[in-house]
């Protein structure tokens, strides 16, 4: 337990390494590898900063790798372009207080772009909200107030306020099959307004005319270089065992990678 720490596990011959579900799975059945989590930040397909984590989920890096990266170059970048992985309100959070303007997508972007989230009026995020009087209005003009507010702490520490709201009564509601599925009478939502309104800012960002250039250049650029390492380079395992000899190894990769594609570009 003292050599595991706060991972969920780790390796007998690389202490250091912990088991992940790799995504090249040939045996087709979930295989647990002993891994790191490589996290990579590129600018025109050249490398310019990577850090190796113990956990699988991309979530609680974001924070991190951005520090790391102003460790490296003094500041911390302008705007920042990512994946869905990494939409957390804790993360929009830390750039909103950090003045970065951030193309990340949340969870279910791609989703809600679709007609059939947007022509459902029994979403959640569909129901028209009166800010001023703070209420929801459910499909058949139902008053949907606020009941309670509470905290929610994550695993990792982080707070949110959740505020639960809550109708007055669907028991003879003709659309309430269609609605909710919960045996109460009343149907109840909880709402993360911080979120919402980071969410709004997200997708507004995301929409736009920059944000549609970056959401097209970010497939291909450090996903490009994954796969230019792992299987043009054939480097899809490190040759070294203890993350400091990882990391080292990793660095002069990089390095020659960054030399060679600059050398291709001079040419």
């Amino acid at each position: 337990l003292k050599t595991m720490g706060t991972r969920n596990s780790y390796s007998k011959t690389d202490p250091s390494a912990t088991f992940m579900r790799m995504k090249e799975d040939h045996m087709g059945n979930g295989q647990l590898k002993p891994a790191y989590n490589v996290q990579i930040g590129t600018e025109n397909q050249f490398i310019t900063n990577f850090k190796f984590y113990p956990n699988p989920t991309d979530t609680r890096t974001f924070k991190s790798f951005l520090l790391w990266g102003k460790s490296r170059y003094g500041k911390l970048p302008e705007k920042a372009i990512a994946d869905a992985g990494y939409g957390s309100e804790e993360n929009y959070e830390f750039m909103e207080q950090n003045q970065i303007e951030g193309f990340v997508k949340y969870s279910y972007f791609h989703k809600e772009q679709k007609r059939c989230f947007k022509n459902n009026p029994f979403f959640a995020e569909n129901l028209y909200y009166n800010q001023k009087q703070d209420y929801f209005v459910c499909p058949m003009g139902q008053h949907i107030t606020p009941q309670q507010t509470y905290t929610k702490t994550n695993e990792y520490g982080y707070r949110s306020k959740i505020t639960q709201y809550q109708a007055q009564n669907c028991t003879a509601c003709p659309l309430r099959g269609m609605c909710y599925q919960a045996k109460e009478d009343k149907r109840s939502i909880e709402i993360n307004h911080r979120l919402r309104k980071y969410k709004q800012k997200a997708r507004e960002l995301l929409t736009s005319e920059e944000g549609l250039k970056h959401r097209s250049r970010r497939p291909i650029e450090p996903e490009a270089v994954f796969g230019q390492l792992k299987f043009n380079k054939a480097y899809n395992r490190f040759r070294h065992i203890g993350q400091d000899k990882v990391e080292m190894d990793f660095a002069i990769l990089s390095i020659a990678f960054n030399l060679h594609k600059l050398a291709r570009k001079v040419a």
